[in-house]
């Protein structure tokens, strides 16, 4: 559980929380207790994602806010297809290496499943690059990210394996001076506690123009 405390401005007092790191992902958070919470580059490393987001929602205050980052996407795809390779080639099978992501569509499914409103969803992909792919595995590590798959191989990974999966990697995401490529998506999140001051969406059949006739005014001027 991350730092709870209450921000004050001029003229509003609210309670906040940072949501840094999940305890066993329960919260323990009052029901509409919570008027923001914030998570950085956190709920990545939670094994029940809906479940948290579950949670949040039903702690926020009326029209309180949830605003987080997460790794998900196409991050670290580049050392995922270079380990399925190399263990394909010399062990004949392939074990998880790399922990499932979420997609961009899939986190805003989520968002309106567990009772978000105006729900908002979008991405930074960075490319940060190495000398080789042991740098990035050590960086890695000192992320705590390293593999803690239930279905990942129980013995240790063999060292021609991994050599290979540095070749491959070297071979199929370099630059031209020599240096490999990392993706990182970052996702971008945001929904609130649903109120009625919200803005609303029209009713089916009430719009006032059409779409039909907007686009042959385009095509005509």
């Amino acid at each position: 559980m991350g730092l709870r405390g209450a921000l004050t401005d001029r003229a509003t007092r609210f309670d906040w929380i940072d949501l840094f790191a999940p305890d066993g992902e329960h919260l323990q958070l009052a029901p509409q207790s919570i008027d923001l919470v914030v998570s950085a580059l956190a709920l990545q490393f939670a094994n029940d994602l809906p479940g948290v987001f579950a949670q949040v929602r039903r702690a926020l205050k009326p029209d309180g806010l949830f605003l987080a980052a997460m790794i998900g996407g196409d991050s670290l795809t580049e050392l995922r297809q270079s380990f399925a390779a190399a263990e394909a080639e010399r062990e004949g099978g392939l074990s998880p290496r790399v922990a499932p992501l979420t997609d961009v569509r899939d986190l805003g499914a989520l968002l309106q499943r567990t009772g978000f409103a105006l729900p908002v969803i979008d991405s930074d992909r960075l490319v940060v690059r190495y000398d080789n792919a042991f740098g990035l595995m050590h960086d890695l590590r000192r992320m705590g990210a390293t593999n803690v798959l239930v279905e990942r191989r129980r013995v240790p990974l063999r060292r021609a394996t991994l050599l290979r999966m540095a070749e491959i990697y070297a071979e199929t995401f370099s630059d031209p001076d020599g240096r490999i490529r990392a993706t990182f998506d970052i996702l971008w999140l945001s929904g609130w506690a649903p109120h009625e001051s919200q803005q609303k969406p029209l009713r089916p059949g009430s719009a006032q123009a059409s779409l039909a006739d907007a686009v042959k005014r385009a095509r005509k001027s």
